[in-house]
């Protein structure tokens, strides 16, 4: 698909594109979009973690929250 981009933007595509990390505009323009939206969700999740700590939740004690993200990612979660 084609993109007209400013000139600006058209370069900073065109640096991530010489990187060879992305083969098309395409591929960059979709992970942009993925990162974008997980740091979306990243954000609405310390949003709401601040509502309910503010509201009195106490949460997840750092230790069990670590252990919780090493099980995780030991079976390929994000």
């Amino acid at each position: 698909m084609q993109y007209s981009f400013p000139p600006d933007l058209q370069k900073l595509i065109d640096a991530r594109l010489a990187t060879g990390q992305y083969s098309t505009a395409d591929e960059l323009l979709r992970e942009a979009l993925r990162a974008l939206t997980e740091e979306d969700d990243d954000l609405l999740a310390v949003r709401d973690a601040v509502t309910q700590w503010r509201a009195g939740d106490d949460g997840t004690p750092l230790i069990e929250a670590f252990d919780e993200i090493r099980r995780d990612s030991d079976h390929g979660q994000p």
